[in-house]
């Protein structure tokens, strides 16, 4: 997997702070990709702090989104230069079902049928809520 290096001041569109990957390393993600359609998984480093992202195309531009999981206070920080990593990620990004939400899908048929005909991506975000929820009150009251 091929890395590239740069530094970029970090922007904001909205509430989204971002910066944008220089041009001639973006046509090299292009390339390592084999696509130029949002969204294109990557992963690198912010300041030495890895990261697992998706280059997105908005408003006619490419943009490296930058949460505050990958930048502590990012909405803060519009203006700062940071030294980035990119590559193209190539792993599978499989966001596997919780146990719980498996459990009750199987006790409850009819919720069970309206969840398989979600579509695929709206079934991965509900799979990456559940998983990301910190207590078990929480859980349980959102797979009630």
């Amino acid at each position: 997997m091929k890395s590239y290096s740069f530094q970029a001041e970090l922007e904001i569109i909205g509430i989204n702070p971002f910066v944008a990957v220089p041009p001639d390393i973006l046509q090299k993600i292009f390339q390592d990709s084999g696509r130029e359609k949002s969204p294109i998984p990557i992963c690198g480093q912010i300041n030495e702090k890895t990261y697992q992202q998706n280059l997105m195309f908005f408003k006619g531009d490419w943009r490296l989104y930058v949460n505050t999981t990958m930048l502590k206070n990012s909405p803060k920080r519009i203006g700062e230069i940071f030294d980035f990593t990119i590559s193209y990620d190539s792993e599978p990004r499989i966001v596997k079902q919780p146990q719980v939400l498996s459990e009750a899908l199987a006790k409850n048929l009819e919720a069970k049928k309206v969840f398989d005909q979600l579509i695929p991506s709206k079934q991965v975000e509900i799979n990456r809520y559940i998983a990301r929820l910190k207590t078990e009150e929480a859980i349980e009251r959102n797979v009630r």
